[in-house]
């Protein structure tokens, strides 16, 4: 096993914590992992399973990442490749002052980013991360969601040993390609989540399907794309847009738990309806997406995943 270690230096103001909490949700994910202060992943980089974690560090008042990779054969293009997934994953380069100054015309959402302030927009590595994620989490719960997810990746992904303890990586359209629908029954997977999971694998790989080309079309058109595949509704793709390509202008107002959240944050006088939350989110173009994750975080605090630090 080899090590290799760089440091990145994210915009200000940034919180790793924050961050990695906003992308891993729940305390049981296995994939994204918050240990002694670090996030930790097993990133896949050119078929190669690398041990990833990132620690923040401060230096006469300066703020860097310090990045540390553990796996075989690390060489210049493993060490700039990992960088640049980290930056996407922990939004690194992202320039908030905007939105900064866009809240700060509200007080009720500048207390909200000031109370998160420093968090950035995660993503999933691969827009394919953001579409399994989506399905997985299908018309269930989120804690429900992660447990099938965790099976999966414990299953089929990539691992990496340290001692006694196994660490996986999120599982490619390779590693699941060959898969039956009776495979993903036996995790917990619904048939036709395990069907449109197999469906997209098998065209990725058969080079019938480029995600990651969805990045370069506007929302309308990525949305008539995510449509045609199996298993895409609404909520899934509003989820694909803000997770997995980033942007930052969508808030899922299908998704339960984002509802729940603005919800408990609003407590307005009754409960709301699908048409008041798009018209509430209207009013926070183009910075939907953002405030989706602080209330989400705003949700982690109150249930004690989070604690309170020092802001702006």
């Amino acid at each position: 096993m080899e090590n290799l270690s760089f440091k990145l230096k994210p915009i200000v103001p940034f919180r790793l914590d924050l961050t990695a909490w906003a992308l891993r949700r729940r305390l049981n994910n296995i994939v994204d992992r918050w240990v002694d202060e670090s996030w930790r992943r097993v990133l896949v980089i050119r078929e190669t399973p690398i041990d990833t974690m990132v620690t923040q560090m401060f230096d006469k008042g300066n703020i860097f990442l310090k990045v540390n990779l553990a796996g075989l054969r690390l060489d210049s293009q493993i060490k700039n490749d990992s960088a640049e997934t980290v930056e996407k994953c922990l939004g690194i380069k992202a320039d908030l002052s905007r939105f900064y100054q866009f809240v700060s015309k509200d007080e009720k959402l500048n207390f909200l980013a000031d109370r998160f302030c420093g968090l950035k927009p995660p993503r999933f590595p691969t827009v394919f991360e953001a579409f399994v994620n989506g399905i997985a989490c299908q018309e269930i719960s989120l804690n429900l969601g992660i447990i099938l997810l965790n099976r999966l990746v414990s299953t089929y992904g990539k691992s990496i040993q340290w001692k006694d303890t196994f660490s996986y990586a999120f599982p490619s359209p390779e590693d699941l390609l060959k898969l039956k629908t009776e495979d993903f029954r036996k995790l917990g997977f619904s048939h036709q989540k395990g069907r449109a999971i197999i469906e997209l694998s098998q065209a990725i790989v058969a080079g019938q399907i480029d995600l990651e080309k969805i990045k370069m079309l506007n929302d309308d058109e990525a949305l008539e794309q995510l449509f045609q595949l199996r298993g895409i509704g609404p909520w899934t793709a509003d989820y694909i847009l803000l997770r997995g390509l980033g942007r930052l202008n969508v808030f899922p107002a299908d998704d339960v738990g984002g509802h729940r959240n603005l919800q408990r944050w609003l407590k307005p006088p009754g409960k709301l309806s699908y048409e008041e939350t798009l018209k509430i989110v209207a009013q926070w173009k183009p910075y939907g997406g953002l405030i989706y994750f602080h209330l989400l975080l705003n949700r982690l605090t109150e249930e004690g995943y989070l604690h309170e630090k020092s802001s702006r």
